[in-house]
């Protein structure tokens, strides 16, 4: 009986005390050049509707066709061509500094416009934010 007081004690304590959660972030540290990371983010990028861009130096982009009700509500509502969809927008981006590589992502959706430059609609998600982290733990970084 005295057994099952401490155990059910120290199971009040543990479920009342903070836990802590790891980071959720868009960027991460790497001590090396993440080639994993990117490989399998050129990988990832091969369904249909989706194209898999090099737009710079250690700079990588997924673009994606987005469902017909979302396009039509961003070409509505920020003033869209309907002749250039709008597209949804992964953007991985690495970066040497004094700790190895800064890696960033960057996610939105690009809606051009028939005059001037597209809209760049950012997409605010804690889900998302929680994926990157978990991705970039998994690949040997750390978000922060």
């Amino acid at each position: 009986m005295t057994a099952f007081r401490i155990i059910s004690l120290f199971v009040l304590i543990v479920a009342c005390t903070p836990q802590e959660t790891p980071a959720t972030s868009r960027s991460a540290q790497f001590s090396a050049f993440p080639d994993k990371l990117f490989a399998t983010f050129e990988t990832s990028c091969n369904g249909p509707g989706e194209e898999f861009r090099k737009i710079g130096n250690r700079q990588f982009e997924c673009q994606e066709l987005l469902p017909p009700k979302t396009t039509a509500y961003l070409i509505l509502n920020y003033d869209g061509y309907p002749q250039n969809l709008p597209k949804s927008v992964t953007r991985l981006t690495a970066e040497k500094n004094a700790g190895g590589y800064l890696v960033e992502a960057d996610l939105f959706f690009n809606v051009p416009r028939e005059t001037g430059p597209a809209a760049k609609v950012p997409v605010e998600s804690k889900e998302l934010d929680k994926t990157l982290s978990a991705i970039y733990r998994t690949m040997g970084g750390s978000p922060f």
